[in-house]
Order: structure tokens, then sequence, then C-alpha cells
């Protein structure tokens, strides 16, 4: 099997790229490295392209193995021969692969078994090849009387049972009803018990399945766990039989009955169920996929958000009974003070909480709010907003608060705040994801902080797995600043584990490590690791200024050549040709000597929003807002007004024009507005247009 050859059709990449690619992820360098650094071999492979070539690297090499392993099992029950052999290395895909592998699979003893171990098999070649009618069946069937068959009658029944299972076990009849799966059958669904209506849409549902989406599938099969509804799979099953019947040859009446019979058994018992089971696991493997995908796209430009530099920041964690939590973080995001105010109901002190933060905004110079999302946060918005009247050169954002109280509560929240209550580590968050999203985020397992589709009724691992690797190729996007850097977020960097960036923040901690050399003194750390990881750590107090840009210290004697000339007027073919070092790794070291210590998120738009409804009640029809997005999945995405409730502009509300993917669109923490066309008090639902607005 040429994998790369396979690769470079599957995903449109000149084999020759990928062949460098994967030449590199088995010498041990990791995506991020080489997506950065070794853009001359790959001709500029982006880190999703690698990460495509890895996975689909992982998924045909265990395609091999799988075969070696079939092959080696058929071998050890001296089954195997040149025509098998050829067929299961001819294969192309692994339902294929197992189709051959069936008949000589171990399983539980079937009833297929115990009648081939009676015998039964040379009966029923005597009944198909010899039989014209009942009674010749029945006298063939009179030489296998024994213990375990007490009739004739049973003997033919249960020689039968091999028959049944052969035609079970014949690909082509397999693949008669997998095409009528993709093409004519139909998924159903019925209401079972949904008192809160959760599942409105899904009663009397029937759909092909060859048009049902995603994220119906994520949705049927909640539904059914949780007993809202029941769920079956809808074959042309008489077609599907004729079609079956077809492939085998009675040569009377006598026999034609017998095999219609047993294709019913075969069918009903052994065919749909198995291939049920198959089509229903490829559609959710599909929908898992997608809705990884989703969460993916979602998560990194959530993570990427601008961070909101050189300003002292008052974090409020919104709260009615137990109050609003206040915690005051200085420029670099170390802890200064905190506070507890009753802003809102019961207590409602306001005067009391306005003063409370008036003196806090004073003391440490705060010039920025971050105001949680949750509950009781449009109530102490408007308690801000009155604040704000008051105090002169301070502004306030809405924070989405999703995760925050794993975070407070983690054995990390414990580490870093160990003096705090959980819910001024809260607060603590909140000022943090303002001031730095990245370095905060990274502290929460992804798939809580609400950016994605379904995320719990899918794959866990394989969600664990993506979503980790769309944080690394995020952190390591932008680089990581030692000055503010804990060691969750050092461990995202390329080459890292969390013993090396446990002992990373140590060391700088302690002033052991104050420029990148230094690392090699890390105890575990080799020159392998070394080369991985220092592009992506700046040091902005390290005496070579090299230290806090993302030149690699294996180019630092280029930089050095030229980081006195004028950059701006540079023939890079020449330049390139005469300091023996490749266009593309030079134009990328010009790029830092310009600017460095830059960071990429510097080039996004700083936004700072503010609602202005409380709720839904306060909301019309046709009512224009401007509207941050949250959530972006298939069918639309969701966007937060500043009601304490998303709503949804469905895909066919975006654009005047068809879309496939709301991606094209928008995508995460976009700022965009909307239009109200629909407000369900009920269940908590508000529709959204972004067609027409006015400017």
């Amino acid at each position: 099997m040429d994998i790369s050859k396979i690769l470079s059709k599957e995903l449109n990449i000149d084999k020759k790229r990928i062949d460098s690619a994967i030449r590199l992820l088995d010498e041990g360098s990791t995506v991020a490295f080489i997506a950065r650094y070794r853009k001359e071999e790959t001709k500029s492979l982006k880190d999703t392209e690698i990460r495509e070539i890895e996975k689909g690297l992982l998924r045909l090499r265990n395609f091999e193995k799988r075969k070696e392993e079939i092959i080696q099992s058929l071998r050890n029950q001296e089954k195997l021969n040149d025509e098998l052999k050829d067929k299961i290395e001819d294969s192309k895909t692994i339902t294929e692969l197992e189709d051959i592998y069936a008949p000589f699979k171990k399983k539980r003893k079937t009833r297929a078994d115990r009648a081939k171990e009676l015998g039964l098999n040379e009966l029923i070649d005597k009944i198909f090849t010899k039989a014209k009618q009942e009674q010749d069946a029945i006298e063939f069937a009179k030489d296998y009387l024994k213990e375990g068959i007490d009739s004739t009658e049973d003997a033919i029944k249960m020689s039968l049972d091999i028959l049944a299972e052969d035609i079970a076990n014949n690909i082509d009849v397999k693949n008669i009803i997998r095409r009528d799966g993709f093409i004519r059958a139909r998924i159903e669904a019925e209401k079972k018990e949904d008192d809160k209506a959760l599942y409105e849409n899904y009663y009397n549902f029937s759909e092909k399945i060859k048009n049902i989406k995603p994220f119906q599938i994520l949705a049927l099969n909640r539904a059914e766990k949780n007993d809202n509804l029941s769920v079956k799979f809808a074959f042309t099953d008489t077609y599907n039989k004729t079609l079956i019947k077809n492939l085998y040859e009675a040569k009377n009446p006598y026999l034609e009955g017998l095999l219609s019979d047993t294709i019913d058994d075969s069918y009903k018992r052994l065919l749909l169920p198995s291939i049920t089971t198959e089509i229903r696991n490829k559609l959710i493997e599909e929908a898992e996929d997608e809705s990884i995908k989703i969460f993916s796209k979602n998560l990194k430009p959530y993570i990427l958000q601008r961070p909101i530099k050189d300003k002292n920041i008052i974090g409020l964690d919104p709260g009615f009974r137990t109050g609003c939590k206040v915690a005051v973080i200085d420029k670099n995001g170390k802890y200064l003070d905190q506070a507890v105010i009753y802003p809102v109901k019961p207590k409602e002190e306001v005067r009391k909480s306005i003063n409370t933060l008036k003196k806090l905004i004073e003391k440490y110079k705060v010039s920025l709010i971050a105001l949680g999302n949750a509950t009781a946060s449009r109530e102490t918005e408007k308690v801000v907003n009155e604040l704000l009247k008051e105090v002169n050169g301070v502004s306030y954002a809405i924070v989405n608060e999703a995760g925050a109280s794993v975070y407070s509560a983690s054995k990390l929240g414990e580490e870093e705040f160990p003096e705090l209550d959980v819910t001024i580590r809260g607060a603590v968050s909140m000022a943090r994801r303002l001031q730095d999203p990245m370095a905060e985020l990274v502290k929460i397992d992804p798939k809580h902080i609400g950016v994605g589709q379904y995320q719990h009724d899918i794959n866990q691992k394989k969600l664990d797995d993506e979503l980790e690797k769309v944080v690394e190729d995020s952190v390591n996007e932008v680089g990581v600043n030692m000055t503010n850097a804990s060691y969750k977020l050092l461990s995202y960097v390329s080459g890292l584990n969390l013993n090396l960036a446990k002992r990373i923040e140590k060391a700088f901690k302690n002033g052991e490590l104050k420029e990148r050399r230094d690392l090699k003194n890390i105890k575990g750390l080799g020159e392998k690791t070394y080369k991985m990881a220092a592009g992506f750590l700046r040091f902005p107090d390290s005496p070579n200024f090299l230290d806090n840009t993302a030149v690699h210290p294996e180019s630092y004697k280029i930089a050095e050549k030229i980081k006195d000339i004028d950059l701006n007027d540079v023939n890079l073919e020449n330049l390139s040709k005469e300091l023996k070092v490749g266009v593309l790794t030079l134009k990328d070291i010009i790029e830092e000597l310009k600017k460095p210590g830059r960071d990429p998120r510097d080039e996004l738009p700083e936004v700072i929003t503010k609602g202005e409804v409380l709720s839904i009640d306060d909301l019309k029809i046709g009512d224009e807002l401007t509207g941050t997005v949250r959530n972006i999945t298939e069918f639309g995405s969701f966007v937060d007004i500043g009601v304490g409730i998303d709503g949804l502009v469905h895909i066919s509300n975006m654009s005047d024009k068809f879309i496939k993917d709301p991606n094209d669109i928008v995508k995460n923490s976009d700022i965009i507005k909307v239009r109200v066309i629909e407000i369900d008090k009920k269940r908590e639902r508000i529709g959204l247009s972004m067609k027409n607005i006015k400017e």
C-alpha cells in the first residue's frame, strides 16, 4: 500500500509534500514544529493539513496492521490460501476486509456451528443438490438421526441454519442491504415519554438515511437513551429479499420454498440486526466526527481571542443569594484583592456595592471590569452601568464563564490560589479570561467551555484527543510568554509534557531560567525536546532579544547577520542564496525581526460589548441588536444578544445566498448584527436573522 499516494488523492496535496511530512513525523517532530520551522521541506503545509496527514497515516497503518492480524489468524487456523490472501491484501476498506474475514472470525457458538458439529452440513448439500420433493429430504435426514437430533424435521430445520448463516456471510447479500440502507431505507422515530417537549421536532419523524443530518443522529441517540423516543430503521424488505433470492439457484418448487423460508430467517435473525448496527455505527461515527469538527472550529477562534494587555481588571462572578464575588488582578494576572457584594435581590445593596467597587477601582487603578454571563449577570450588569456613571476611564465586558466552576474546584485552581475560596477563584478566572483568554482557557477541559454540540453524547476519548490537538496548535501558533505562563499552558508547547512543564515553571519562578539556552539545564529536557520547544517559548527579559521572538535558536546566526540591515528593502532570493537558507525560513526571520515580541492575536479587533436588554421579556419581534457568536453548529450559529439566552441564527437566515456551512459566514467570537424573528418564552428559544439588517 502506497500510503502517501492514497493520502495525496484524499487530501489533494502533492505527494512529495506528504512524503516530507510523514518522514518528519516519523522522526519525532511535532506538528507545530513542522508547520513553523520546516516550511522548506513541506512547502508551507499548515498545521491543520499536517494534522490530516497524521490522522490519515495512523488510519492507513492501522488498516495494514489489521490485514496482517487477519492473515496470521487464518494461518493459525490453517484456512489461509493464496486466493484468500490476495483478497485480503487487495481490500480497500475496513468493511470489505471484515466481510472477507467474517466466516472465519472466532465468535460465540451459533446455531449453524451446532448443526455443523452434528454433521448436518452434508445433509444441506444433499438436499439442495438431490432433493426433488419433501419426501426426498426426509429420507436423506433419516441417516443423520442421533443424540441431539430428535426427528427428521429437526435435522432438516437445523441444516437450514447452516444455509442461513452462509447467506448472512455472503458479501453480495450484505451489499444488497447496505445499498438499500443508503438509497431507500429510512430512520423513523416516535414519541415515548417527553414531558418537556425537548424532542418535539422528532415526534413521528421519518427521514431517508442518506438525507439525515449528523446533529439529528446525535439528537435521536440522546432521546432514545433517555427513553423519550423509540427509534428504528425501516428497510425495503420485500425488494431486498427478492434480490437476495436471485443470487441463489433452486431446482424445483420444493427447494424454492426452503430457500425462501431460509432467506426470510437469515434476513430477519442475522442480516438486519447486523447491517442495522453497522449502518447506525457508521452514522454515529460520522456524526461524532462532524460534531468534533464543529467543536474544533469553534474552539480555536475562541481560544485565540485578542488579549487585553496592560490593564488592571476586576472580575465579577454574579450571584443572587450568595452575592457577587469580586477579584482584582494586575496587568500580569497577579491576584491583588477580593470582596463580596450584594447588588441584586434578595439583599439588593446597590449603593453599598457601588461604593465597594469604587474603592477597589481607585485603590488599584482598575480600568476594566469582566462580568460573568451566568446567574444574575443581567441584573448585576444594570448595577455596573450605574457604577460607570460615577467613575471615569472604566469600561466593562461580558465574559463567557462556562467551565469557570470546573477550574475553581480543580487541582490546578487550588495550586494557584490555595488561600482563596473557590468562588473567588471563579472571579479571578473571569478577569483573566478577558486579559489573556488563551492562558486562562487552557486550564479547563476544552469540552467544558461551552462551544460544542452534543459533546457529552460522543466518544469522549476521541473528543478529548482532537480538542487537545486544537489547543496545542493554538498555543504554538501564538507562543508562550514565560512571564505569566502556568505549567498547564506550558504543557501544550511543542515537545513538552506535564512533568517538564512543571519543572520549567518552577525554574522560571526561582530565577534559574532567564533565557532559552537555560532550558537545557532542566532535568529530562534533552537536545531533541529543546529543538521542538525552544522556538515557541518567549523570554521578554532575556539578554538575547531573539529569545523574545519566534526565531528558532538554529537560525540565530542568520538573524544576527541581518538584524542591522534595512529589512524593508531586501531581495529575498539573493539574500537566501548568500546566507544559504531557504526563502520561506528567511522570510519568517525577517518578519520576526521587524516586530520582536509580537503577538499574532494583536491583529484581531479588540471588542468590548455591553448588553442593553435584561431578559427575553424585553425583546420584540423586529428588534435589531448587536451580539457575539458563541457557538456554531451545522444548522446555524448561536449568538449572545445580552439576555442570558443565546439566540439561534438558522443557516437559512444567515445569508440571502444558499450556504452549506455556517462557518463560511461567521466564526466563533465574531461580533454581528441580528434581528429578532421569533420568541418562544415557554421553551426559552429566540430566533434571529442576519438578513436585511439596517446599517
